[in-house]
Formats: structure tokens, sequence, C-alpha cells
């Protein structure tokens, strides 16, 4: 068998230009030269992996070493996740090599006064440009508990769907009620896609500015931004329509919309806004460098001995 090349970084698709998710189960995933295949006993389907930006991978997948090694190779995040999309479990790495928007994300997570202004920037762009800049975190949290309570009210008499509260059960997914099934479904899949940006732009899960103490609390975070205009309104869609494959029915809606409302496209540009960096930065500029005190980097790879300096 020939050796595969590994794709060229230049060659690949930027976040913003790639498809949302692709969510498989019960098949057998391989690679094809530059395309992600998966096979069952209905068929073979082909998929270029540069082309996206996470796969969701349930329960009955085989992947092969190939298949796993062109995803790492186009930055295509790899998520195992539970029956439905609905639990997480793990993710593999992406191919960001600089840790700019690392360190800024860190420092700023690091610092209060830093981190609460980036709370409430978060909370900013919920409020429609609401003076938020007194406020403490329990009142942005008092606000935003409000918020959302008006959202699914508003949802539940736009389509008649009833409301109660929200019931998530990760164990036990046909145990709550048609309306809460959607919404975890709706919000499983909107995670993996946010995961999968975050991760591409070098970030990390963890250190989130609202959320905290959870390896995904930062896709907690940026998913927030989006769910009243996303996972909410679809999910009482789905349900009011009396859909028979709830999840699934669900899952494709959440993917359809986040091509419509360039929900990629918008997420990488709040990350960057959050964090500071007005500009994109190149998560594929592939530079060592090494610390310093006074100059914060120097080159990297060279011997800084200087003449007369002693082992």
């Amino acid at each position: 068998m020939s050796r595969m090349l590994p794709v060229p970084v230049t060659a690949l698709p930027r976040i913003e230009d790639r498809m949302s998710f692709l969510y498989l189960e019960h098949c057998v995933i391989h690679r094809e030269d530059g395309a992600l295949t998966a096979r069952n006993d209905q068929g073979t389907i082909q998929v270029p992996a540069a082309s996206l930006i996470a796969v969701l991978f349930g329960p009955g997948t085989s992947v092969s070493h190939q298949a796993m090694a062109l995803l790492g190779e186009c930055g295509t995040t790899a998520v195992w996740v539970g029956e439905r999309g609905v639990r997480y479990y793990a993710h593999g790495r992406s191919l960001a090599t600089s840790t700019k928007l690392l360190v800024e994300q860190a420092a700023r997570v690091s610092s209060p006064q830093k981190r609460l202004q980036v709370a409430r920037q978060m909370y900013r762009m919920r409020f429609d440009n609401e003076d938020v800049s007194g406020l403490t975190m329990q009142q942005l949290r008092g606000k935003e508990g409000a918020r959302i309570r008006k959202v699914y009210r508003e949802n539940s008499q736009r389509t008649g769907v009833p409301w109660k509260r929200r019931d998530y059960r990760p164990d036990d997914f046909e145990g709550s009620d048609p309306i809460n099934q959607a919404l975890s479904a709706a919000h499983a899949a909107l995670y993996g896609v946010v995961h999968g940006v975050i991760v591409s732009l070098g970030c990390s899960p963890g250190l989130g500015f609202v959320h905290t103490g959870h390896e995904r609390s930062f896709v907690y975070d940026i998913a927030d931004l989006y769910k009243a205009e996303v996972t909410i309104p679809i999910a009482f869609d789905v349900v009011a329509e009396g859909m028979s494959e709830l999840a699934g029915t669900t899952r494709r809606r959440i993917r359809d919309a986040i091509f419509r409302l360039q929900i990629i496209e918008r997420s990488v540009k709040d990350i960057h806004t959050l964090l500071g960096a007005d500009e994109v930065v190149d998560s594929n500029i592939n530079v060592v460098s090494l610390w310093d005190y006074q100059r914060k980097a120097v080159t990297g790879g060279i011997n800084h001995a200087l003449e007369g300096d002693s082992a």
C-alpha cells in the first residue's frame, strides 16, 4: 500500500469556511485519499475531511488509524459522543500550533478584573447592548436567568408546546419530556461545533469566564451566546411539528441553522473579540520560542551560550 502524504497546511480551508459537523453512528470509518469514508450495510459515503470543523463519533463507530491521522492533518476535531450525540466523552487534538490566543485566554481568566470584563462583554452580547458595565456577577446571572425564562416562555407561546422547566438527564435521555429531549440534542450539537472552533483556534475548552471548574467551561460560555437564536427555537419547532425521530431531526435542523446563521464564522470573531485579538491569529504558525521575562520571547532552536560561558 502506498504511503499517504499529509495534507499541506496551506491547502486547508480557514475555520470560518468549513461546514459545521458530521454525526456518525453504527458504521466503519476509514480514509480514502483526502476523504473520510463511512460504511454500513446501506453503503458508503465520502466527505472531504478538511471541509468539516468537527466529526461526532456516536455508538457503534469503528475508526481506523488512517482516518484519525487524516482528521489530525486537516485540523478537524474528533469528538466521541453518546447515543444521539447527547453525551460528550472525549475529543482529539486540533491542528493549532500557535498559543497566542491560549496565553491571552489564560491571562484574562487568571485576573479577577479582566475576567469580570470578559464576562460582562459576554452578557452584553446577549442583552442587546444594554449597559452592564457596573453589574456584579450575581446581578448578571440574575438578568441572564430572567432573559432565558422569557425566551422559553415566548417559544412556548409561539409553538403551543407546553413548557415547565429545563430537565436535563444525561444518563436517561428518554426519561424527560419531548421538549427537553429536543433541547438536549440541540445543545449537544451546538456544543460539538463550538468545541471544535475553540480547539481549532488553540484555546482551552476548560478555561471559562462565566462557567468554571469543568473541562468544557469555555464551550458553555460561547455556546450560550447563540442558544436563544438557534437551539431553543429549533427544539420547540421540532416538537410542535410532532417529528418521530426527535433527536435526529433536531440535530439536522441545528446543522442547517449553523450554516445559515454563520455560527462558525461568528464564534471565531466573538472569541477573538473577547480575548482582545483585533486581527485573526494564524493558528498554524509552527514556531517554538523561549520565554524571557524582559523580552517576553526569544528565538528558539539556536544555542544562546555567550562566548566565555562554561558548561
